[in-house]
């Protein structure tokens, strides 16, 4: 050894027992602790001693490799605070864990210091989809500046040389796994075909298998890696500790930093509901011929049964309303920010989230839809534009849900009446992404959540406020079960015959208010750091109290609500004459089914009425409601049609639709005599 106490590559050789030409590709590739001294490369004993110890096994790695956890300040407090709930956890034979932390608190960083003095082999990661996949696998690799570990500080350069290695199962085989300490992938991947990966594995394979998002591990999927991995360790990652069947996730809950934490400390944003709340409001039920005003107390009882906060969700005057105040919220945070924020929107259907954005193009804003049954390509684009500024909000139908992260979405616009608090929470969540880190009061960190108040959402709040005290009366009631988000299938897809009907028609609504209430209550975190200000300045802290208390606001704060946005009348011919068009298609859908027919079959044409030329059903039912149409409205050219021609015909489509199912079982009926 040399007397500076540096090794010479022979003298490195000889100490690590492998040749020249390997430690030379070593020292090249990074993979082993050197430096470049007077052109010639110098190792330090101790420095390869802690490589060593590393290197030759995965099982010892997490236990052995020095992490800075605990004493990191780049690390958020969430994060530490739960590292070592789960530390204590595991030392003390603990099994399977259970961690709550809302959006924006870390999650993604929590799963990669977990495994640090805890795992005693290989750990799994497991996310609900690519998205969340390939984010997970970034964070993780240390070849990446994006990588987690090291931004934050918890390995050394020097331990990194040896790892930790991170692998997913689309590239890779059991070759290059055996050599990962890490392994992410998707559930559907792994559990989907088990022969291609899930029985490669031995059950011993992995020690430690941590769930993101796992609110997901209901699925049977989920359950066949669990039981594939009996004696690994278990972390479910999650905002929301209840399945999507609204019953508790499975494990000890050992760890849950509270919404209104988050808040104070600014890692999400401060988030008002707004609740369209009409004086009066316009509306014939079904079944009935006479118009009927309802006050707002009226509308506030009917709001708790399904089929009134449907028939709200679905009219457009309602919608008009949410449109025209989540417009007035969204250009309230754009004054003076050098950020666009923009808003997100959710519909119950894509012929109704088609119709929304119409409403907002039609008030001279730039809207895309997206949903699952667009190609990834489209999404892509879609998705692209939203993150170039390009649109001003982005209306989605079962789409981008959890992972997905763009902090400038600060309006919720909420045209849809969820059930239960799982999914009313992850559609919430995509507005809490703060665009200023850690400072809770600055104006880019505040957001709106806009609905009406017919829709009966403030239920779900309730819920939400219970849930964040950790009530023990709301998760009695959430381990019981509740009910499913999503109602049972309409009758037709896949359960017999749909309505075509709706179980009310809003002809109008008087909207001079609104009310707002605050989405989280930060009481005691205010009091928390008004009793250290007032301590600090040598004032009785007791005074806090009295202080905050005064300050405390009812419930519900009335505020004046956005007056309706003036519309050019050619902007509005176009979008009734669009809408028309998704009327006549939603409802020719239904038609088809009714008639106990095949959208792409060809019965109509070719056999019950073939006067009426088409390629399909669903095309011949297109053209027959739209001959109806013309027939009761206005047989001039559509292009001649004025504005109310085109209200008057979305009027009557639901009765057109009924008139020609009517017609096909005739035809039908005259068929088979």
């Amino acid at each position: 050894m040399t007397t500076s106490g540096w090794l010479t590559p022979e003298e490195a050789a000889n100490y690590l027992s492998i040749g020249r030409t390997k430690l030379y590709e070593l020292a090249q590739l990074g993979k082993i602790p050197a430096q470049r001294i007077d052109k010639q490369w110098r190792f330090k004993a101790e420095d390869l001693d802690r490589w060593l110890s590393v290197s030759k096994s995965i099982d010892g790695y997490f236990q052995t490799i020095p992490a800075n956890i605990l004493d990191n300040e780049l690390l958020r407090e969430p994060q530490r605070e739960a590292y070592a709930k789960l530390y204590d956890f595991f030392k003390s034979g603990g099994k399977d864990a259970l961690i709550q932390l809302p959006v924006g608190c870390g999650k993604s960083g929590l799963a990669c210091i977990a495994p640090f003095g805890i795992a005693e082999g290989r750990v799994l990661v497991i996310t609900p989809n690519l998205t969340i996949r390939d984010e997970m696998k970034n964070n993780l690799d240390i070849t990446n500046l994006k990588c987690f570990l090291k931004r934050s500080n918890v390995l050394s350069k020097v331990d990194m040389l040896s790892g930790p290695f991170v692998t997913t199962l689309d590239t890779g085989n059991t070759s290059v796994t055996d050599e990962s300490h890490f392994v992410v992938t998707n559930v559907q991947q792994l559990a989907t075909n088990t022969d291609k990966w899930l029985t490669k594995f031995t059950s011993d394979y992995f020690d430690m298998i941590i769930v993101d998002e796992a609110h997901h591990s209901a699925a049977s999927s989920w359950q066949k890696v669990n039981d594939h991995f009996p004696k690994a360790k278990v972390i479910n990652l999650t905002a929301t500790p209840f399945r999507s069947d609204a019953k508790e996730i499975g494990g000890d809950r050992i760890y849950r930093y509270p919404f209104r934490s988050a808040m104070a400390r600014g890692y999400i944003k401060s988030l008002t509901v707004v609740y369209v709340s009409p004086q009066e409001i316009e509306l014939t039920f079904k079944g009935e011929s006479e118009a009927t005003t309802l006050t707002l107390d009226e509308v506030l009882k009917l709001k708790e049964e399904e089929w009134f906060s449907r028939g709200i969700a679905m009219s457009d005057k309602c919608n008009e309303s949410i449109v025209d105040n989540s417009l007035e919220k969204v250009e309230f945070l754009r004054n003076g920010s050098s950020i666009k924020h923009q808003i997100i929107a959710v519909a119950m259907s894509i012929p109704h989230a088609e119709k929304i954005r119409l409403l907002y193009e039609e008030r001279n804003y730039d809207v895309a839809v997206i949903h699952s049954k667009m190609s990834e390509e489209d999404q892509a684009t879609v998705l692209k534009r939203l993150r170039s500024n390009e649109l001003d909000a982005i209306i989605n139908v079962q789409k981008l849900g959890e992972g997905f992260d763009h902090p400038q979405l600060s309006v919720a616009a909420v045209f849809r009446p969820y059930r239960s608090l799982s999914p009313y929470l992850q559609f919430v969540g995509r507005i809490m992404r703060v665009n200023v880190q850690n400072k809770p009061r600055d104006p880019d960190n505040y957001g709106f959540i806009v609905t009406h108040a017919g829709m009966n959402l403030d239920r779900l709040l309730d819920d939400f406020k219970q849930f964040e005290k950790d009530d023990e009366e709301f998760w009695a009631k959430i381990s019981a079960g509740l009910e499913p988000d999503e109602p049972p299938l309409p009758r037709g897809e896949g359960g017999g015959r749909q309505n075509i009907k709706a179980p009310l028609v809003v002809h109008g609504e008087i909207v001079n208010t609104l009310f707002e209430e605050e989405f989280i209550d930060d009481e005691e975190e205010r009091l928390q750091q008004l009793r250290e200000q007032l301590e600090a300045l040598g004032f009785d802290p007791g005074k806090a109290t009295e202080i905050v208390r005064t300050e405390r606001k009812e419930r519900y704060e009335v505020v004046p609500a956005a007056s309706p946005l003036v519309v050019q009348p050619q902007k509005e011919l176009e979008r009734l004459r669009k809408q028309l068009d998704i009327e006549i298609r939603a409802k020719a859908k239904v038609v088809v089914v009714n008639s106990g027919l095949k959208i792409i079959g060809r019965d109509i044409p070719a056999k019950l009425i073939p006067d009426i030329a088409a390629v399909n059903n669903l095309i011949a039912v297109i053209v027959m409601m739209s001959q109806a149409v013309k027939q009761k409205v206005n047989d001039r050219p559509r292009a001649e049609w004025s504005r109310d021609d085109f209200a008057r015909a979305i009027e009557l489509v639901p009765g057109i639709a009924q008139d020609t199912v009517r017609r096909i079982l005739a035809a039908k009926g005259a068929k088979d005599a």
